[in-house]
């Protein structure tokens, strides 16, 4: 049954973020992290994820040429648990949320670190099938989300810059790139296609998610994020499951709301925000009894930033999926994430 799973877990594994949307601004851009979901459950099934997620980067891009750092890392340490139910054999209810053990910018020179903690974002994403049918030796399916992503950390944690007796203490708003969300309510919508050919044990599937972004409470609203994935996949002696991965994103570049100025208010250059990056997934994968182990790095094979931005540069998850019935059924019927 895990066997297809085996392959899958990490479809959705979109929350590469380019760190930023601006050189000292933006916030992270999706915000599904690895194990996230694909297709649907049978119905009473759930499947729990857990990941960790390692970012890292010194990097920094003049739209798409090398530039002078601004800072000398900006680093995270990310948990993510994702819990989806089957409602019915075509309806899944996936609800997510992740929460940062750190998230922090640090300046050497200046022995300075600015640095975060807490919860991200609660994710809501019901998936339906659409479409689902088997050809001799080859199955396709189509599944569609609509989702909607709800703040449940701050973007608005801030750092004492200055102390006096007399004037008090001073504090100054922190980057977006280390706020654990980026405050606003965000409408997600997401499709999934895959064709299995059963007897190679070989998958083909593409995926999409697109977030679009509503202004949080600081009249803040960070640029709509577009993903493209394309997956080719092959299990091995039953238990081991390689998948490559091939992914586009596009990060449009941030507003601000009547009478803000965010480059005066949060030190934020508009003109350095949005991005386009193309990336290179690999993923290895371990399946025993119900549950999946899996790890994937991504590797950043062309980025075109607007004006001068944080570039990706290092990525790490692993993680484990566990998959049960709440129910007994009699039903052994196969769906998008499983194989015999």
């Amino acid at each position: 049954m895990l066997l297809r799973l085996l392959a899958l877990n990490l479809c959705l594994l979109l929350i590469n973020s380019s760190f930023s949307q601006g050189c000292c601004s933006g916030g992270g851009s999706n915000p599904i992290a690895g194990g996230a979901a694909t297709g649907v459950l049978q119905k009473n099934q759930f499947e729990i994820s857990a990941n960790h997620q390692f970012m890292s980067s010194n990097k920094f891009y003049s739209q798409n040429r090398d530039t002078t750092a601004l800072f000398d890392n900006l680093n995270s340490n990310y948990l993510f648990l994702r819990v989806d139910y089957g409602l019915s054999d075509r309806l899944t209810l996936s609800v997510a949320s992740g929460y940062f053990l750190n998230k922090s910018l640090i300046e050497l020179e200046q022995e300075d670190t600015t640095f975060s903690k807490g919860f991200s974002d609660l994710i809501i994403l019901p998936r339906y099938d659409v479409f689902n049918k088997t050809n001799g030796n080859v199955k396709s399916e189509l599944t569609l989300g609509l989702g909607i992503k709800i703040p449940i950390g701050s973007h608005a944690d801030s750092t004492l810059i200055f102390s006096h007796p007399i004037v008090g203490d001073i504090y100054s708003t922190n980057p977006p790139t280390v706020q654990t969300t980026n405050g606003s309510i965000d409408l997600m919508l997401y499709s999934f296609f895959i064709r299995t050919y059963i007897k190679q044990k070989l998958r083909i599937f593409a995926n999409t998610l697109y977030v679009k972004r509503g202004y949080n409470s600081l009249g803040q609203k960070f640029g709509d994020y577009t993903s493209i994935g394309i997956f080719v996949s092959k299990t091995f002696f039953r238990k081991i499951g390689i998948t490559g991965q091939l992914r586009g994103e596009l990060i449009g570049k941030m507003k601000a709301a009547k009478n803000i100025d965010l480059l005066g208010n949060y030190n934020i250059e508009q003109e350095s925000t949005g991005s386009r990056k193309l990336f290179l997934v690999p993923q290895l994968s371990y399946t025993h009894k119900s549950f999946v182990f899996f790890t994937t790095s991504e590797i950043p094979i062309y980025q075109y930033v607007r004006g001068t931005q944080v570039g990706s540069q290092l990525q790490i998850t692993t993680g484990i999926n566990y998959r049960f019935l709440a129910k007994k059924t009699n039903q052994l019927k196969e769906n998008c994430n499983t194989e015999n």
